[in-house]
């Protein structure tokens, strides 16, 4: 017993999901967030904020987020932003260099203990604004939709979910505008699932500020006009979930690739999208409406 109580005493506990860990340890042996989060958090003597990018798979979360990390790595906005370790650039350095060659970045995988985890200082370069600690995770869109199928299949996206001061959610604007139904039927399902972690506070709607993205707005230039007209349009579903449960939303339309190409190869049989160059829209727009949020 006392050996088990000095253990327990010399272990760290991950941030994400409150495990106990060995002092030595690189990953959460639960959830498989990386301990540096915990080592950084504990030198801001401060509880830092999580952030959470969501949304289905092939939405663009990787490459949003990456661009985003460096927008604010080069002070965009009059941001300041310092990363907390160099784990917290690989995202931004995978993005950066796949589209300098014209290609998108791979897949994130459905495993965890591969997934991308960007812990940063950011604030506001006025004098006198207070520096906000923000871990954000690049998660998998086929993660989440198990974990929207079937709750507790990853665990650690609802510790994540539960624990997030903030969340930009990602939709398909293109496939919207095109009248398919699965990005605001993927859109209610996310929705209704983060409604499902506050049913205790069913008398009451939803506090936690959401950034609703409406990615690929190149393809339907109506959605920079007036985002919420697009949403209440052709995402009438997720709207009204909208309406009747959460207090604290916005809608931005985000843009990132100017222009696309389509290529294949003599091994290959399907046809690979190239992004011929970027074009950045409304990026900044959406994390700068969360921060101000917080």
């Amino acid at each position: 017993m006392l050996a088990k109580h000095a253990d327990t005493m010399t272990s760290t506990s991950c941030l994400i999901c409150g495990t106990h860990n060995a002092p030595d340890a690189l990953l959460c042996s639960e959830c498989c967030a990386p301990m540096a989060l915990v080592q950084d958090a504990v030198a801001q003597e401060r509880e830092p904020r999580i952030v959470s990018v969501i949304g289905e798979s092939n939405v663009g979360k990787t490459v949003y987020l990456g661009f985003l990390l460096d927008m604010l790595a080069q002070r965009a906005g009059d941001f300041e932003a310092v990363p907390k370790g160099a784990h917290s650039i690989d995202l931004q350095q995978t993005v950066m260099s796949h589209m300098a060659r014209r290609v998108f970045p791979p897949k994130t995988p459905m495993e965890a203990d591969q997934w991308y985890w960007a812990y940063y200082q950011v604030r506001r370069r006025a004098a006198g604004s207070p520096w906000a600690d923000l871990v954000m995770p690049d998660m998998a869109g086929e993660s989440l939709a198990a974990e929207v199928a079937a709750p507790q299949t990853f665990r650690v996206i609802r510790n994540l979910l539960n624990k997030s001061a903030g969340m930009l959610l990602l939709v398909d604007a293109a496939l919207a505008a095109n009248g398919s139904t699965q990005p605001d039927f993927f859109g209610m399902k996310m929705l209704s699932y983060i409604d499902s972690m506050y049913a205790a506070q069913r008398g009451r709607r939803i506090q936690t500020p959401i950034a609703v993205l409406l990615c690929k707005a190149d393809h339907c230039p109506e959605c920079f006009d007036n985002p919420r007209d697009f949403v209440q349009a052709n995402l009438c579903r997720s709207w009204n979930l909208c309406e009747s449960r959460f207090e604290n939303v916005e809608f931005f339309a985000v843009s990132v690739v100017g222009s696309l190409g389509y290529a294949t190869s003599q091994d290959e049989e399907h046809v690979v999208p190239v992004p011929l160059h970027t074009a950045l829209q409304g990026v900044l727009e959406p994390f700068e409406w969360i921060i101000d949020q917080l």
